[in-house]
């Protein structure tokens, strides 16, 4: 599953959730759940340096959506950050193969019996 529009989806959903509910805080929730499962799933395919970064990424996308807003307003700055998160995730990790095999699990025996 590409990480992209997760990423780019968790901006836009958690600021609308912030507007829609009057609460900054719900939006954050949104935000921090659908930052984490990025960054546990950028960690799982293609190792901690690249998670951190992305996560970098996703931080600072948010604190200059705050900044944007202000030159063009809330909803384009959103839009424009959460399309530079997306592409950014894109070339950085779901473009990739992952970096690290996933484990297999025990074998099963197939001795014949039982």
């Amino acid at each position: 599953m590409p990480t992209a529009p997760i990423a780019a989806a968790t901006l836009i959903v958690a600021y609308a959730v912030a507007v829609s509910t009057g609460s900054r805080p719900a939006g954050g929730v949104v935000l921090a759940v659908g930052g984490l499962w990025c960054i546990w799933a950028w960690q799982r395919r293609h190792g901690r340096r690249t998670a951190t970064i992305l996560g970098c990424v996703g931080f600072g996308a948010f604190v200059l959506s705050h900044v944007l807003a202000l030159a063009i307003g809330a909803w384009p700055s959103v839009l424009a950050v959460a399309a530079v998160v997306a592409a950014v995730t894109w070339t950085r990790a779901d473009s990739r193969r992952p970096d690290i095999t996933p484990e297999i699990g025990p074998e099963i025996a197939t001795d014949g019996a039982g």
